[in-house]
């Protein structure tokens, strides 16, 4: 996938606004891989549901969002699936993390299921971000700043032409915000992929190609 596509797309639930002034909403942009995106925006305006629509997890907005020129809507359970599984990966800002299982095995359940990054490699994530030693962790018992760290690493145990961001250094201090940067663009670098990051205040250290204001 090399473009993701935004022509007049508005979630439903703004139709009957008036006043909106977005450089998204109700325009026409267009999303390139190997760039670096930042959106922000004030709680409210669709900052979630920007990545949920783009996922495929909703489907409750006006326009047209297209992947290399291709209307999402069409697609079958199946391709989401390939593209869940190939092209696209997606940190939550409410992580969906497992409270019941480790951080570990938070982190295993997706590499299970890609086979894509060795095991060393996500020790040495661990290592980096500062908690080596919560990997038998339960998730239910780490700070909310541990588990974004956690929710990180799993989104990055896949391929990806794009991996969408939402709000994820929220709780994290400027040291582990840099590291986690660091982390993110090393991988974005090494996949040739693109960045879609939102935030409502703090956001990713990165060099950013675009801001967009929702």
């Amino acid at each position: 996938m090399n473009t993701i596509q935004l022509q007049q797309t508005l979630p439903a639930v703004f139709s009957e606004r008036t006043n909106l002034q977005s450089d998204v909403w109700l325009q026409d942009v267009r999303l390139e891989k190997g760039k670096v995106y930042l959106v922000e925006a004030n709680s409210g305006t669709g900052k979630s549901s920007l990545c949920s629509f783009v996922y495929g997890y909703r489907k409750d907005y006006i326009g047209s969002i297209l992947f290399d020129g291709e209307n999402i809507r069409s697609f079958s359970v199946k391709r989401w699936t390939d593209i869940r599984q190939e092209h696209l990966s997606l940190l939550w800002q409410e992580l969906r993390l497992f409270p019941e299982l480790t951080a570990m095995e938070n982190v295993r359940i997706k590499n299970n299921l890609t086979d894509y990054q060795e095991r060393q490699q996500i020790d040495y994530w661990f290592d980096c971000l500062g908690i080596a030693d919560k990997k038998d962790s339960l998730i239910g018992r780490m700070s909310f700043g541990q588990q974004q760290r956690v929710a990180m690493i799993r989104a990055l145990c896949q391929p990806f032409d794009f991996i969408f961001i939402d709000e994820p250094i929220s709780h994290l201090d400027d040291t582990n915000s840099q590291i986690m940067g660091d982390i993110l663009m090393d991988e974005v670098r090494r996949q040739g992929a693109g960045i879609i990051t939102t935030s409502i205040g703090k956001h990713l250290p990165l060099q950013y190609d675009q801001v967009l204001k929702l």
